[in-house]
C-alpha cells in the first residue's frame, strides 16, 4: 500500500511524472474542512481519529494528492511533556518553559500515552485511503518545539531561545526520547515514513544552527534510518550541509527561496521535495496559469536523471483563503506536462 511515484522519488529511481503533495493540504483554504471546522473544534478533530482521517481524506478525494499525511498539529508534544495547550484559534500554553519549571515537565513514560491519539489516526487513515495512496506522519523539529515553548505562539525575534542553549540543550534530553516515540507510534499506525517540520531552523545562523541543532536532529535520522524526512524553512546551503552529510535521511524539502533544481546534489539518496511560492496560488487564476508554466520550465528542461527523485510541491503549507481552483490546476496541469 503506497504510491508508486513517491516511492521512486525516496529511491532516486528516474521517472518522468513526480508525485504531488502539499503541505497543509488538509486544512483551512478547503471547503471540506470548513465544513467539520463548522460542527467541531480544531482538537476535536485532531484527537478524534475518525475525523482526523476523514479531515485527511478530503484533499486526497478533491484533489488527487499521491501523498496523505496524518491530521495532526507538531505542538502535541509540548502538552504531553505538561505545558498544556490550547487553541484560540492560534496555540497557546499553558506557561512557557525556563530554568525554574523545566524539571517539573513529565517523564517519558508519562508523556507517551498523549500522544497515542496519533497512532490510531494513522492507522484509521491507512484503513480509508486507497492502496495507491501513500502516507505520511511528521512531528516538529526539537528546535521549533523549544522556541514555541519558551516564546509562546508570537516568537518575535527568539531573544529568549538564542540566548539560552543550556536550556534548549536540558529540554533536548527531554523532547528528544519523547519524539523518537511519537515517530515509533506513527509507524507503528502505518505510515511509511515520517516528516520533521522545523518551520523555525531558518532563523538562526548556519554556526548556532550546526553546533546546537543537527545533533539532535541526526540523532532522530540515525534512529530510524531511511524513514524520516526534513524540511526546514528559511535555511541556506550552510545550513544544510549539517544534515545533509547524513545519510539515514529518506529525503528533504525546501522553501521557495532556494532554486530547487541545485538541492538535487546536496544529497546523493532521498526525495527532494518543493518549492513552489504558496503565495502565488492566490494569483487570477489566467494569471496563475502563466506562471505556473514559467515554474514547470525549469523542470522539465531537465533530463529524468538530472530530476530523479522530484516530489512537486509548495516552499511551505498550503496559505488558509487559497483559492482551491488554483490547486486543482496545480495538481493536473503538473500531470499534464510531465506525462509523457
Amino acid at each position: 500500500m503506497a504510491n508508486i511515484k513517491f516511492k521512486n522519488a525516496m529511491e532516486r529511481k528516474e521517472q518522468s511524472t513526480p508525485p504531488i503533495w502539499f503541505m497543509r493540504q488538509a486544512g483551512r483554504y478547503h471547503k471540506h474542512y470548513q465544513g467539520m471546522k463548522e460542527k467541531h473544534t480544531f482538537l476535536e478533530l485532531c484527537k478524534t481519529p475518525e475525523l482526523a482521517a476523514e479531515v485527511a481524506l478530503g484533499p486526497i478525494r478533491d484533489f488527487d494528492f499521491d501523498v496523505s499525511i496524518l491530521f495532526s498539529d507538531l505542538l502535541f508534544p509540548l502538552e504531553a511533556l505538561g505545558l498544556g495547550l490550547d487553541y484560540k484559534p492560534g496555540p497557546v500554553l499553558d506557561r512557557t518553559l525556563n530554568f525554574d519549571n523545566i524539571h517539573q515537565l513529565r517523564p517519558l513514560e508519562e508523556a507517551v500515552p498523549y500522544l497515542e491519539f496519533q497512532r490510531d489516526a494513522v492507522r484509521l487513515t491507512r484503513e480509508l485511503l486507497p492502496q495507491e495512496k501513500s502516507l505520511i506522519g511528521f512531528i516538529g523539529g526539537p528546535w521549533t518545539l523549544f522556541t514555541y515553548a519558551v516564546e509562546g505562539a508570537h516568537k518575535g525575534h527568539l531573544i529568549d531561545s538564542k540566548t539560552q542553549p543550556s536550556l534548549f540543550s536540558q529540554f533536548t534530553e527531554l523532547v528528544v526520547p519523547l519524539l523518537k516515540r511519537n515517530i515509533e507510534l506513527q509507524l507503528e499506525g502505518g505510515a511509511e515514513v515520517v516528516m520533521i517540520f522545523d518551520t523555525a531552523a531558518g532563523e538562526v545562523s548556519p554556526l548556532y544552527y550546526a553546533q546546537y541543532i543537527a545533533p539532535s536532529l541526526n540523532e532522530l535520522a540515525s534512529a530510524f534510518s531511511g524513514r524520516l524526512g526534513y524540511y526546514a524553512k528559511g535555511t541556506t546551503r550552510d545550513h544544510a550541509r549539517s544534515v545533509t552529510l547524513n545519510t539515514d535521511w529518506c529525503g528533504f524539502g525546501f522553501d521557495h527561496r532556494w532554486s530547487l533544481p541545485e538541492c538535487f546534489g546536496l544529497s546523493e539518496r532521498g526525495f527532494v521535495q518543493g518549492n513552489f511560492d504558496q503565495t502565488l496560488l492566490f494569483a487570477d487564476h489566467d494569471q496563475f496559469k502563466n506562471i505556473l508554466e514559467t515554474y514547470l520550465k525549469t523542470y522539465s528542461s531537465l533530463s529524468l536523471k538530472q530530476r530523479a527523485g522530484w516530489v512537486c510541491g509548495l516552499g511551505h503549507g498550503v496559505l488558509p483563503k487559497t483559492p482551491e481552483k488554483n490547486v486543482k490546476y496545480f495538481v493536473d496541469r503538473v500531470r499534464e506536462v510531465f506525462s509523457s
